[in-house]
């Protein structure tokens, strides 16, 4: 049993994806494609942009997707899961992947998935923090009595939760989660609450766009983020997909769920390899792998 994994923001580098542009004439039609959806050339910022340009929410997004469907596309035949699964953004890259979602609707998709958080983000000041060393269960009480906006947002692995909410509840969280023994609570360099009751905006501009998206059932199941369970039925996948806005990332329990279910190989197909070294915290003798181009 064979996983494919697609990473969210955070995993963009400078120049990524300028080898597949300049080796592959299917690659150069996707970027043509791309550009032309976005209203931007978003190739020149992909391989020559500086990392603050690329930090850009509405850039970050499409970019990665773009990316990572095109390894997807070149991989071929290799391209062979037994289902699929991408980290917040990289939910939408897995289920066009997998066929469930065509490449254009799915790119218009993650744009306006994009525009709408930042938006969200420039409503109120928020942010997010990564908590290491503590159980989740201490985290989420934590969280729970702390004044103001602020909830697990992403579960990364064990012993590695990110919180997300207003920046003062944040800040507060924070204090009280290093006295209960965090080995760290790191604020994170994000423009705001991603995965939290302040993205509800974002949400209802997410879920307009979805109502009309044609999804299809995928060639193999999607473990979606909001239950980290495998998921086929297009109408399900629609509901997961708007509600995992305000909803945390249960990447940890998805790592779980495979690990359960006998998944005998990993492969992140995507920029960077972060979703490898979060698997290796739940089995370190899971064998994983990168994605490359047939």
């Amino acid at each position: 049993m064979k996983i494919m994994v697609f990473p969210g923001q955070g995993a963009q580098f400078s120049g990524m994806g300028q080898d597949m542009y300049e080796a592959h004439a299917f690659a150069r039609d996707r970027f043509a494609e791309a550009s032309e959806i976005l209203g931007f050339d978003i190739a020149s910022i992909m391989f020559s942009g500086s990392d603050e340009d690329l930090k850009q929410t509405k850039v970050t997004q499409p970019a990665i997707f773009l990316y990572s469907v095109i390894l997807a596309e070149g991989m071929g035949k290799a391209f062979d899961p037994s289902c699929v699964a991408g980290h917040s953004l990289g939910e939408f890259s897995a289920l066009v992947a997998a066929g469930g979602l065509n490449f254009a609707e799915g790119l218009k998709l993650v744009s306006e998935r994009a525009l709408a958080m930042q938006a969200a983000c420039e409503e109120t000041p928020s942010t997010m923090a990564a908590i290491l060393g503590l159980e989740d269960a201490l985290v989420e009480e934590v969280c729970a009595q702390t004044e103001g906006i602020v909830v697990p947002a992403n579960y990364n692995c064990p012993g590695q939760l990110v919180i997300s909410g207003e920046v003062p509840a944040v800040e507060s969280a924070c204090e009280a989660l290093k006295e209960a023994g965090a080995r760290r609570a790191l604020m994170l360099p994000v423009g705001g609450a991603f995965h939290s009751p302040l993205m509800e905006p974002a949400r209802e501009r997410l879920a307009q766009a979805l109502e009309t998206a044609d999804i299809q059932s995928p060639r193999c199941p999607v473990i979606q983020n909001v239950n980290a369970t495998p998921e086929s039925d297009p109408e399900v996948i629609r509901q997961n997909l708007i509600a995992q806005l305000t909803a945390p990332v249960r990447w940890t329990q998805t790592m779980e769920w495979c690990v359960a279910e006998g998944v005998k190989e990993v492969v992140e197909v995507g920029p960077g390899k972060v979703l490898q070294g979060l698997f290796k915290k739940v089995d370190r003798s899971l064998p994983t792998a990168s994605a490359v181009v047939a």
